[in-house]
């Protein structure tokens, strides 16, 4: 089945439309734009160019994908949003495009919620399976991992990143790096110990679930330095890829991580 739009909506000459994508009444599809299969815009959708937007995503009304960038260095430059698919993007969500100095793309994987009013600013990296409650914000160069959790209200300062399976908590201000699998909450947001309602909602087998929690334990509720922490942690637990993978997000930070 061909593409369906709305006669009241303006669809630009060159956007391209998958099989069965849906055009609802006073939705804007720009030049330079292409919708994947069975993608709908409910209604006053804006999507603006060069954008590419996946199959089976559903965007509600007044949701707003591929502005420009809001920065003062921007000065017209061809930068993208690239979205993947099966995303549902609530009412007055925010994707803008990239920045020619941060890379040019904002990219955002599959399966995200991106609730009432969330906004994803420049040159963001958003992975998949990601939850961004009403509200929730993110300024320009952010990283979020698969299965992070952005409360209500929160903001993230630019250049951050926000770990996989990270619960940042409503009305969080979030100016270092957000830990994976723990609780960070509050202004400025700080650690308050592991999800332990996520991990059991994971499915982890019960050595990983311990594996986990031994390594939070010896880098910030023990009496080591961090590197004695991080080294004691390899030692005991280093062959664990959940493991692995917290202390290389720790080593790799470089504005430092909410602790």
């Amino acid at each position: 089945m061909t593409a369906t739009i709305d006669p009241r909506a303006a669809v630009a000459p060159d956007a391209e439309l998958g099989e069965d994508v849906h055009v609802g009444p006073f939705c804007t599809v720009g030049p330079g734009v292409s919708i994947g299969a069975r993608t709908r815009l409910e209604s006053h959708v804006v999507i603006d160019g060069p954008a590419t937007i996946g199959a089976d995503n559903v965007i509600s009304p007044t949701a707003v994908l591929g502005g420009a960038p809001q920065d003062v260095k921007y000065r017209g430059a061809p930068t993208r949003l690239e979205v993947g698919d099966r995303n549902r993007i609530r009412e007055g969500v925010t994707f803008h495009r990239g920045t020619e100095h941060g890379g040019g793309v904002t990219r955002i994987g599959d399966d995200n919620f991106f609730m009432v009013h969330a906004h994803v600013g420049h040159d963001c990296q958003v992975g998949s399976r990601t939850t961004f409650v009403n509200g929730a914000t993110l300024a320009g160069h952010v990283e979020v991992g698969d299965g992070a959790t952005i409360g209500a209200f929160s903001g993230v300062h630019q250049f951050c990143r926000v770990a996989r399976f990270a619960f940042i908590g409503g009305y969080s201000v979030v100016t270092k790096d957000a830990l994976p699998w723990v609780l960070t909450v509050g202004n400025r947001a700080r650690a308050f110990g592991l999800n332990v309602v996520g991990l059991r909602r994971l499915g982890y087998p019960a050595a990983t679930n311990d594996g986990i929690r031994r390594c939070y334990r010896l880098l910030f509720q023990s009496k080591l330095t961090l590197e004695d922490g991080l080294a004691t942690a390899e030692a005991e637990l280093g062959e664990m890829p959940e493991v692995r993978y917290f202390l290389d997000f720790v080593r790799s930070s470089r504005r430092g991580v909410c602790r």
